[in-house]
Formats: C-alpha cells, structure tokens, sequence
C-alpha cells in the first residue's frame, strides 16, 4: 500500500462523510452544507495529488489504475444524486452528466 492508494481509500471513505453531512437535514443547515463542501473539495484534492504523486514518484500500481476512477465516479455521482434530492439541479442534467462518466470509463 503506497501513498496514491491511501489517498484514493481516504477519498472513498469521505463520500459516506459527505453524504452524511450534505443529507442529514433536507434544507442542509449552512454550516452543514458548507462541512460536505469542505469534504467534497477535501476528497477532490486527494483526487489531484494521488495522481500527481503516483506519476511523479512512479508508483503507478494496478489498483490504482483500476480503482481511482472508480472513487471519482463514486465521488461525482454520489454528489450529483445528492442534488436531485434536494431539487437543486434537475434529474437529467445529473442523468446525462453520470451517464457520460460511466460511458467514458467503460471506453477506456
């Protein structure tokens, strides 16, 4: 287990946090709303430096090559729904952004 990997479990395990937080209460208290933005922007980060890590040190592994999209996907969608629920974007626009995640990962 080498760094870019940790950082991409830590990711997957904010998105329950983030999930938590961002629908809990239906309105979000603000504080609330702006604790799952600070996750999601926490998550996203380690998003980025896994990457930058992995490349840099060349510690690019098989899991990490199979599993940090997956974390993004869980990620994106997880936020996405998220706002369906809560009537903030409507469900096509979440629909077609998901759909063409999915459909670009599974290209590859």
């Amino acid at each position: 287990m080498n760094l870019p990997n940790t950082l991409t479990l830590i990711r997957v395990l904010l998105i329950p946090v983030f999930i938590f937080f961002l629908s809990f209460h239906t309105p979000p208290p603000q504080s609330w709303a702006l604790a799952s933005a600070a996750i999601f922007l926490v998550a996203s980060i380690t998003d980025w430096l896994d990457g930058y890590i992995a490349r840099k040190t060349g510690q690019i592994t098989k899991f990490g090559k199979l599993f940090d999209p997956i974390a993004d996907k869980l990620l994106t969608s997880s936020a996405l729904i998220l706002l369906v629920a809560m009537n903030e974007i409507p469900a096509w626009i979440a629909i077609v952004i998901i759909g063409r995640e999915y459909a670009v990962t599974g290209l590859r």
